[in-house]
């Protein structure tokens, strides 16, 4: 009976429309006929695929706050690193903090509840903020993939200055705020008349159902924002993106093909340096174009399925039961799915970026991490007594912390900063010291081929900081 009272006092709320009328003629029939009442559980799914999804959504959240936390801390803690590139990635990682923020959470309780559970104003909130980070995140790859290829492709033109590139971030978020204004103005919570949540399958625990939807004047106007928003977030970014990486790749393979190639040797590409001196382009740029082709799939591939979706949905003309399951199973894997690149892009720009490869490992540091460095220079030393070499530490009474900490900070200056480079060899030759004491300090060595050891490692860190002058 309390449902039929709930009924009847929505049957007056909309009494005077046509589909009120039809609603009151289906289903009120001597105050018994309920058979248009649809009931749904609270909880979407089992328990079991419940947890399934936490799980899944809480991993990538972890992900993408802690790198992409991470990769701010470095670009803000360390005023040498705020080049044109890193700032377009300080800024994509931003966007993507707020993808972390806004998206995660909400769209993983949508899909985990039947219906809206929030306020009006936090449906048009969460939604703008969303479609505003995730704009934003886009055009920042697109933005990062134009200002490689100026640098790698076209070297001697005019790199973008630190205001151009302020510029340019500015122009990404105005962007991104004008093209989902419409959705912030459209999105709105409305109830759904005769629908009704259960919960636990108790009738006597009935909620009414309200969703967050766009509601335009007319279904029409939503199938053409739609394509609007794919044209301009995917379609036209996945574009522009694929050719400036493509040119980038042709660029450095043939590099690299040419520095293979003896006859070819006289026709290696040059760039000029930041101090105008001239660095040849090593082989070990391979490893760039691996990078560039990892992050063009990765963005066609985790967004590809969510606007599959959303596209079908609008124009495919699909029936109730079909629209369920993907609402229920097929929509939360590819929210996941796109949210992941927003997770594995500071892996992406971290990893295989040899400054903030350097970068992490000195906001990491700690006993652990200053324990594996200590091994890594002692597996160095470790080769050159296979190859017959013999060293002393004659230095046992040494100061190790404070030596350690000056070695830690003058090599990662040495490696992030690659115009940087240590030139005072006795400096080299006491930290490395100090280090093969601490390391093994019963062992004796000599003098002569310990400032070998430290000679061929400033030689290792400075051939690996080629690698990083084109402000990959």
């Amino acid at each position: 009976m309390e449902v039929l009272n709930i009924v009847e006092e929505e049957s007056m709320e909309l009494e005077g429309s046509a589909t009120a009328a039809a609603l009151i003629n289906t289903s009120l029939d001597g105050a018994a006929n309920v058979t248009n009442i649809t009931f749904s559980p609270y909880y979407q799914h089992s328990l079991y695929v419940a947890a399934s999804y936490i799980l899944a959504y809480f991993f990538i959240f972890l992900l993408c706050m802690v790198g992409n936390i991470l990769v701010c801390l470095i670009v803000l803690g360390n005023r040498r690193m705020r080049t044109v590139t890193n700032l377009f990635i300080l800024n994509l990682a931003i966007s993507d903090l707020l993808v972390g923020i806004f998206c995660i959470p909400t769209t993983l309780v949508d899909n985990l509840i039947t219906g809206w559970p929030f306020s009006n104003t936090v449906c048009k909130m969460s939604g703008f903020v969303q479609g505003v980070s995730v704009s934003a995140s886009v055009f920042t790859l697109v933005a990062i993939a134009v200002e490689r290829f100026r640098c790698i492709v076209y070297p001697l033109q005019p790199k973008p200055t630190i205001l151009v590139a302020k510029a340019a971030i500015v122009l990404i978020w105005v962007l991104a705020v004008v093209i989902m204004c419409p959705a912030a103005v459209a999105l709105t919570v409305e109830k759904v008349p005769f629908h009704y949540m259960v919960y636990n399958g108790d009738f006597n625990h009935t909620y009414t159902l309200y969703t967050c939807y766009e509601d335009f004047a007319n279904p029409q106007m939503r199938r053409i924002y739609t394509a609007v928003l794919f044209t301009h977030i995917y379609l036209v970014p996945l574009t522009v993106i694929t050719v400036m990486y493509g040119n980038i790749g042709v660029k450095l393979f043939s590099t690299v093909v040419a520095n293979r190639d003896p006859q070819l040797a006289n026709a290696t590409v040059q760039v000029r340096g930041r101090r105008g001196g001239q660095r040849m382009i090593s082989q070990k740029k391979i490893k760039v174009i691996k990078m560039l082709i990892v992050v063009a799939l990765l963005f066609m591939l985790s967004w590809l399925p969510l606007w599959t979706l959303m596209m079908m949905t609008d124009y495919a003309g699909l029936d109730r039961d079909q629209l369920d399951l993907l609402t229920s199973y097929i929509f939360p894997f590819a929210h996941w799915l796109a949210f992941s690149n927003s997770s594995v892009n500071p892996i992406i720009y971290g990893y295989y970026n040899e400054n903030f490869k350097r970068g992490f490992q000195a906001v990491c540091k700690s006993k652990t991490f200053c324990c594996l460095m200590q091994c890594q220079l002692w597996m160095r030393i470790a080769r050159l007594f296979r190859k017959g070499r013999s060293v002393q530490a004659p230095c046992e009474g040494a100061d190790f912390k404070d030596a350690t900490r000056n070695r830690l900070v003058l090599g990662l200056r040495n490696r992030v900063h690659n115009d940087n480079s240590l030139t005072e060899t006795a400096e080299m030759k006491r930290s490395a010291r100090v280090i093969c004491v601490a390391a093994r300090p019963e062992r004796s060595v000599s003098d002569q081929g310990l400032e070998m050891a430290a000679m061929n490692q400033k030689s290792s860190d400075q051939e690996s900081g080629k690698v990083s002058s084109l402000g990959v």
